[in-house]
């Protein structure tokens, strides 16, 4: 039942696209811009493509337009490269036998996939010039050393987690309504603000390669928010 009802509303988050074409991706955008591709077969034209457009820029839809021309949504569905449909992620846009599903975290995507009618899903292939799509080429050429950075990560977010902990509970038990009600709390691990600084470093950098190889955990990145919001 909170499934369904979650999907209805990611799914009322579409709107109809404005028709317009997709631009190539530049590698300029890198940073701010990630393009995804979907092939489903079709019946009457044998192959459609599907592509979703994702500007980590912008935050919302804008109906106004600047020089006649509509401003770029946060997401834009592309059907064989006209726009069909534009939304603010989280979304689920529908494609035919199922949905593509959308959605940010603080350091990139954690979700782009095709899921079926039936819940078989597979994730969406990223344009080559993309991060996602050097990052998966790294994977195919380089599949140990993937492995290797992908380990390294899952290791840096948990060790991060565990030191993020006991932080957090003291800042918030140092809140006086808190602390009236179940006192305070110190923290036993107290390191230097190098080592607080490196450790944030890396945890964003560990977090960026979760995002990038679309991979998202509520345990190992947990971590991530209380990064995100330092």
């Amino acid at each position: 039942m909170f499934q369904r009802s979650r999907r209805r509303r990611r799914e009322r988050r579409s709107r109809p696209g404005n028709g317009g074409a997709l631009k190539d991706f530049r590698w300029w955008q890198l940073f701010h811009r990630t393009l995804f591709f979907l092939d489903l077969p079709d019946t009457g034209r044998g192959v459609s493509r599907y592509a979703v457009d994702v500007h980590h820029a912008v935050d919302e839809i804008d109906d106004t337009t600047t020089k006649g021309r509509d401003k770029t949504p946060p997401v834009g569905l592309y059907l064989d490269g006209v726009q069909v449909a534009r939304a603010e992620p989280p979304v689920d846009l529908p494609v035919p036998g199922g949905r593509i599903e959308v959605a940010k975290g603080a350091y990139g995507l954690t979700r782009m996939h095709h899921v079926t009618q039936g819940g078989t899903e597979r994730t969406l292939v990223p344009h080559r010039l993309t991060l996602e799509g050097r990052r998966a080429r790294l994977g195919r050429d380089h599949p140990r050393l993937s492995r290797l950075i992908g380990i390294v990560a899952i290791v840096i977010l948990l060790v991060g987690l565990v030191l993020a902990v006991p932080q957090a509970l003291e800042i918030v038990t140092q809140i006086e309504p808190v602390a009236e009600r179940v006192g305070t709390f110190r923290s036993p691990i107290s390191l230097p603000a190098w080592a607080n600084v490196t450790t944030i470093v890396v945890g964003i950098l560990a977090a960026t390669e979760r995002a990038l190889t679309l991979r998202s955990h509520w345990l190992i990145d947990a971590d991530t928010l209380w990064t995100s919001l330092l």
